[in-house]
């Protein structure tokens, strides 16, 4: 290999060449890693880290399961799962409706700032780009195996894009692409990576999802994991195996003796994946997640009225009432206090969560927060504010215990003027009191501070990318957090060795670039891999990232 000197940039002003260069390292290069992990106790103990499963459900209401007040509708594990962990009251999905929340879910970011903030009408199903982070990016950099499984959600139905999950950070992914196809329960084809795998279009496909969970809780169990599981109950149709089971006598009508069904099946579901958790021996070790997508639907002839889905709260699926984004959350682990948690949290603060748990620099400008500290009973800065944005459609903000909700003209009934409503949520958590014309001032804050919430994405570049082209790598790290990194060194390995002589500091923004010169067989079998070693908010920090799978093309020096 030969190897170009590193460069360090910030913003779009030119890449500034600092003194140093890669030297061979071989031996030494093992040798040196070795001691410092020895030397370092954040070293040692990042060797047994946390392994997270999320679970999220679609369209499951805030109220149709056990723990939040569910009588009609069974569902044991996930009662058993809230009394052994901590159960949310008011959680909050990232939309109203599928695409966009899943977007906030995944890159850390609400709807006035997400690439994804409503779903298509009529037209292609909206895509993730390269400059989405998602979750799994930075687990993934430091060294987790990560794996999607189930319903992805976002276009377009082809491998080899930037929006599909293997480029957006999940070594594996098995299900359903885009959300359209992620309504059938019997298809004929599912995606494995980059592959269509045939069907016979009788099987379940939830259950054959759920077995590829438990298969790679048991594969990946030696090595700390992410897997994320976008299951697609109990989303209609209300499509289940031997129609109503335990419901079949129950005064209903058919959609709903069915979608009670999918939602105990869902339940049973939970069970299996937390029983493979106990079996594989990693349930100290591992933090499992369960939450809803958005509010219950009332679609194919469900009425969620029958078994008060919506709980306390008015409003369904696709609107911004708090029963349209009000969800369930519950963590679950037995290294966790069991305990019921009030604070308002929203699922773009997942990833900064997740980043805080893996002590990795969390990425600056996310809309999101880490709730580490409501899950340990550590510190927890909460949100000033929660944002909602349905373009062209509806608006929401919650500072506080107000919430204002604001519709474009002719939506929902508001005329050619528009409307807004605002409700005081601790005594009217309902929804049923507008008192908009008794705090005019209160509106006018809140209005103009969900005005300048809604804008451009506002992120850095973060992390590890690496690109090949006409035989050479070009290596780039980016420092996308709001804290310094320190100490920086990055390290190669394929058919040779090498390493950066000297260390770097990247302020936030910055970022250092390597071109390595591939040769032969280095070039075309043996994937360079890449590490960088760096201190952060006083710990250390290794990422880790192979040349097959970066992205095809990176801004150098940004």
């Amino acid at each position: 290999m030969n190897q170009h000197l590193p460069t360090r940039s910030q913003g779009s002003m030119p890449p500034a060449t600092r003194r140093g260069f890669l030297a061979g390292a071989g031996g030494l290069l093992a040798a040196g890693l070795a001691a410092a992990s020895m030397a370092d106790p954040v070293a040692a103990q990042r060797r047994t880290p946390l392994n997270f499963v999320i679970i999220l459900a679609d369209d499951l209401g805030w109220g149709e399961i056990g723990p939040y007040g569910q009588r009609k509708i069974a569902t044991p594990n996930l009662d058993r799962m809230a009394a052994q962990g901590i159960r949310f009251t008011s959680a909050y999905a990232g939309a109203s409706l599928c695409a966009p929340s899943r977007c906030a879910l995944l890159t850390g970011l609400h709807t006035g700032h997400g690439t994804v903030r409503e779903n298509p009408e009529g037209g292609p199903q909206r895509s993730l780009t390269a400059a989405d982070l998602t979750f799994a990016e930075p687990l993934k950099l430091a060294g987790y195996q990560t794996a999607c499984i189930g319903k992805w959600g976002f276009g377009p139905e082809e491998p080899g894009q930037v929006s599909h999950p293997n480029a957006r950070g999940f070594d594996e992914f098995f299900g359903y692409i885009t959300h359209r196809h992620a309504h059938q329960y019997w298809p004929t084809y599912l995606w494995h990576n980059g592959e269509k795998v045939a069907l016979d279009g009788k099987t379940y496909a939830p259950d054959l999802l759920r077995d590829r969970a438990v298969s790679f809780i048991k594969r990946a169990a030696g090595d700390p994991f992410l897997l994320y599981f976008p299951t697609i109950l109990p989303h209609s149709p209300s499509q289940v195996p031997g129609g109503s089971g335990r419901y079949a006598d129950e005064p209903w009508t058919g959609p709903n003796r069915r979608h009670a069904a999918q939602v105990t099946r869902l339940d049973s579901h939970v069970g299996d994946i937390i029983r493979a958790i106990r079996e594989a021996g990693i349930a100290n070790s591992t933090v499992l997640l369960f939450a809803g997508d958005n509010g219950p639907h009332h679609e194919k002839g469900v009425d969620p009225t029958i078994f008060d889905s919506n709980g306390p709260f008015r409003g369904v699926k696709r609107q911004l009432y708090e029963g349209g984004i009000r969800i369930p959350l519950i963590a679950w682990s037995p290294s966790l206090t069991p305990r019921v948690v009030d604070e308002p949290v929203a699922l773009w603060d997942l990833l900064p969560t997740l980043a805080d748990y893996a002590q990795v620099p969390i990425p600056a400008n996310l809309d999101g927060r880490s709730f580490r500290g409501l899950l340990t009973g550590g510190r927890y800065a909460g949100h000033e504010y929660l944002l909602w944005n349905r373009p062209r459609k509806m608006q929401a903000i919650r500072r506080g215990h107000w919430k204002m909700i604001r519709f474009a003209p002719n939506i929902s009934g508001a005329g050619p003027a528009g409307r807004v409503e605002l409700y005081d949520l601790r005594g009217d958590r309902g929804e049923r009191h507008n008192v908009a014309a008794r705090n005019p001032q209160l509106v006018t804050e809140l209005t103009n501070l969900l005005d300048s919430s809604i804008g451009d994405d506002p992120r850095l570049p973060y992390g590890l990318r690496v690109t090949e082209e006409q035989g050479q790598a070009v290596v780039t790290l980016h420092n996308g957090s709001a804290t310094t990194w320190r100490n920086v060194r990055l390290n190669f390995s394929g058919r040779q060795r090498a390493r950066s002589e000297g260390t770097y500091t990247l302020a936030p923004g910055e970022s250092l670039t390597a071109t390595v010169s591939l040769s032969g067989a280095a070039a075309g079998n043996d994937p360079l891999l890449t590490r960088a070693r760096f201190t952060a908010n006083g710990r250390t920090v290794a990422f880790q990232a192979k040349s097959w799978a970066a992205p095809q093309r990176v801004s150098v020096g940004h």
